[in-house]
């Protein structure tokens, strides 16, 4: 599945997927050295993905086929990686200054290594007039300390699922918009049939959900110095929003242990009434749990009081020690340029990342008949235009997240007061290491 938030945490994604969350299948290759230089000239650019074999094979193969045929001195050796290893094969291929010469990954990770100088600034290589080809909003998730390090490529926007069934058991007539509405949704299902609404996890490698939702509050996570920042009325009401959840026992006891894979599970299984999700898991639960997904719909995604919507963004990055970065760039932008995104967003169910390709009908007109899928995919591209990435790039945003979940699950678990719980994991990120 695809899985856009960060490695090891799904997006669902994640994915992408959010990431959970994301993508469906899992294939290896036979990872290279990075570029090599043919005796006849030919620069041999090697181009990682993250899972996306078998499912993409005939799509990436034809993509590279006609960037072949339009650039004679240039040949694309395709590697696909399994998402769970991506992180320790690119670390080792940078560190060793051996990487690959185009890389698909996710903001969050790549902002890391950003942070330590590893891929080139592609402001000095992309023409103002081909950035401004990129969402706006988009283009700026892959930028840190004014440098932009990464080029867009695909997008999802969660949406909420939900079972119609346990739905009208519980007698509520239509999804909750926001997180009040959730909270009395989540009593009012346990109440009358004893299942839970939704899973959430407070794994601290996993989903960035929670924090998103904090800033969807109103929430200030940290500011322009880089200091924490929801040591503030709105962070202690967010802390307590969740900590209060937990305690009623309206979040199933595995939050504080399992991944955001386990809200697929539980929502396949009948369990949840609610999935926060990207819309290309509509498919997968329609193969593995038929009869939930005929009772299924889907409805905008839960939101705070700001109406901030998450957007989960993929994006492609040159390593600084690439041999021919003119060529990586030049393939890098043909990739996600307007007619690959948009071909690719069909093939994909997901969102392209330029103005033009998301304008295209494709993503505004479905028939009345059309199903949960094309309904999901409209309802998508709209949210985009509320659509942000809610929280910071940070190089080391992983630990903002270890620091705030931790402090969470204390609390919890009634070891700390929240008060207390939202001191500490200031405190914690504001003297990290």
């Amino acid at each position: 599945m695809f899985k856009i938030h960060k490695f090891k945490r799904l997006s669902v994604f994640v994915l992408l997927g959010l990431l959970t969350s994301w993508i469906v299948s899992c294939s290896t290759g036979n990872v290279g050295t990075g570029t090599k230089q043919t005796s006849s000239g030919v620069a041999n650019i090697e181009f990682w993905t993250m899972q996306l074999q078998p499912q993409f094979i005939d799509y990436f193969q034809n993509l590279i086929a006609t960037f072949e045929s339009q650039n004679k001195g240039i040949k694309i050796n395709w590697v696909d990686i399994p998402w769970a290893a991506m992180e320790n094969k690119i670390l080792t291929a940078v560190s060793a200054k051996t990487p690959p010469d185009v890389v698909n990954l996710n903001p969050d990770f790549a902002s890391q290594l950003a942070g330590r100088n590893a891929w080139l600034d592609v402001d000095t290589k992309v023409p103002n007039e081909v950035r401004s080809s990129y969402l706006p909003n988009i283009w700026k998730a892959s930028t840190l300390n004014g440098k932009s390090f990464g080029i867009p490529w695909y997008l999802t926007t969660r949406l909420t699922i939900y079972n119609t069934d346990l739905l009208k058991q519980a007698g509520i007539n239509k999804s909750p918009a926001n997180y009040v509405e959730l909270a009395q949704a989540a009593q009012q299902i346990k109440d009358k049939t004893g299942k839970y609404a939704f899973f959430v996890t407070f794994v601290p490698q996993d989903s960035g959900e929670v924090l998103e939702s904090f800033v969807q509050m109103g929430v200030t996570l940290v500011n322009t110095e880089g200091k924490a920042a929801f040591n503030s009325p709105q962070g202690k009401a967010a802390f307590q929003y969740w900590v209060d959840l937990y305690k009623k026992g309206l979040l199933p006891k595995e939050v504080l242990t399992q991944g955001h894979r386990h809200a697929i599970d539980l929502y396949q299984a009948g369990e949840t009434a609610f999935l926060a999700s990207g819309p290309e898991f509509l498919k997968t639960i329609a193969n593995n749990a038929p009869k939930i997904a005929q009772a299924s719909a889907i409805a905008p995604q839960i939101t705070g009081e700001t109406g901030k919507k998450n957007v989960a963004v993929m994006n492609v990055v040159i390593p600084k020690d690439s041999k021919h970065p003119d060529a990586a760039v030049k393939f890098a932008l043909f990739l996600t340029n307007d007619q690959n995104q948009l071909a690719f967003a069909k093939a994909a169910n997901v969102l392209p990342s330029t103005v033009k390709a998301l304008s295209d009908s494709y993503f505004k007109d479905v028939p009345a008949t059309a199903t949960t899928v094309e309904k999901a995919r409209v309802i998508s591209a709209k949210q985009l235009q509320q659509a942000e990435i809610l929280t910071p790039t940070l190089k080391d945003f992983n630990k903002l997240q270890k620091a705030v979940y931790e402090n969470l699950q204390a609390a919890m678990l009634d070891q700390k007061t929240v008060d207390k719980a939202v001191e500490d994991a200031a405190q914690q990120w504001n003297n990290r290491t």
